[in-house]
């Protein structure tokens, strides 16, 4: 159940994504969402999967994760899991899903500060080495 869990947002974003697609051209240009959400979408699968057993729902400090998409960006999650569900979004409710993803976005930089807050506080130096020679 819990890994259920743990890949639940992405099942969600797959379901939302093949109702997108399949309910055809809405808006206008449609296709950009799509191919938006189709080059994201592989980069947050690689960075879920890469961040194992240390993801968690709220902000917990298992472990330190610095290599793969990890070395160069601290948050590949939110970076790539907000451009694909804007492609998503775009595909199946046009330019206006533009307002939609803003809060989204809002959100989750608001969830990687406190994150952030929760690694500094567990792993101290080595998270500030590794925050200053990372990207968001």
């Amino acid at each position: 159940m819990k890994t259920v869990l743990r890949w639940l947002d992405l099942v969600v974003y797959l379901v939302f994504l093949a109702f997108a697609a399949l309910s055809g051209p809405r808006v206008t240009p449609w296709y950009v969402g799509l191919c938006l959400s189709a080059a994201a979408a592989p980069w947050w699968f690689v960075a879920r999967w890469q961040l194992g057993t240390s993801f968690s729902v709220g902000p917990k400090a298992r472990q330190l994760v610095t290599r793969g998409l990890y070395s160069k960006l601290r948050h590949p999650v939110y970076v790539f899991g907000s451009l694909a569900w804007l492609g998503a979004l775009l595909a199946l409710l046009g330019w206006s899903a533009l307002i939609i993803w803003l809060v989204v976005v809002v959100i989750e930089f608001g969830r990687a500060r406190r994150e952030e807050r929760v690694l500094a506080e567990a792993f101290g130096p080595e998270y500030e080495a590794y925050r200053s020679r990372t990207w968001f």
